[in-house]
């Protein structure tokens, strides 16, 4: 196996999140409502019944990378949610394989998900408000995309990184 640096890595991922956000908008969201009309905003991100959106190493790297864009304050928030989650939610003592959800630390109300257009999960970017259940694009189009992170993670520190709940992945003190 050829290695990449982590600066190409995360470029990788960009290119390969970007194509499947043009996949998405393409073949299955003129079958979804568009979030821009919705009433209640962000309330899918913000269901803790809900999100349990699993992200790699690399992923975490990217969304920490587009947080140090924000405003000191606005992190500042962003990284006490991070917390917040994980303990309100016993994130950090999740059985592996075991899905726990949580509120997504990285929605801001009044301006929506903070890393939309630089680092969105591909989970994220598969989810829409569809009406009917075959409108939704197959669970095997996200598995295949997760395997190829998978082999980025690979080629960029020499393994597998494991997905990890997006709060316990992204967290400032796991960093440390």
């Amino acid at each position: 196996m050829k290695f990449i640096s982590e600066k190409l890595g995360l470029e990788k991922l960009l290119l390969l999140k970007n194509d499947c956000a043009r996949q998405i908008a393409s073949d299955y969201e003129h079958n979804a409502k568009s979030c821009g009309t919705c009433e209640t905003p962000g309330a899918c991100c913000l269901d803790a019944h809900f999100v349990n959106v699993r992200i790699s190493r690399l992923e975490s790297i990217a969304i920490r990378v587009a947080l140090t864009g924000l405003s000191p304050t606005l992190r500042e928030r962003v990284d006490q949610r991070v917390e917040n989650s994980i303990e309100k939610y016993a994130l950090a003592e999740a059985i592996e394989g075991i899905d726990r959800t949580y509120a997504c630390p990285l929605f801001e109300k009044g301006i929506g998900c903070l890393v939309h257009s630089t680092a969105k999960p591909l989970p994220c970017i598969q989810h829409a408000c569809y009406e009917n259940e075959k409108d939704l694009p197959p669970d095997a189009l996200l598995a295949e995309l997760e395997g190829r992170v998978d082999r980025l993670n690979r080629r960029v520190f020499g393994k597998p990184s494991g997905l990890l709940s997006l709060p316990v992945a992204i967290s400032k003190k796991r960093r440390n």
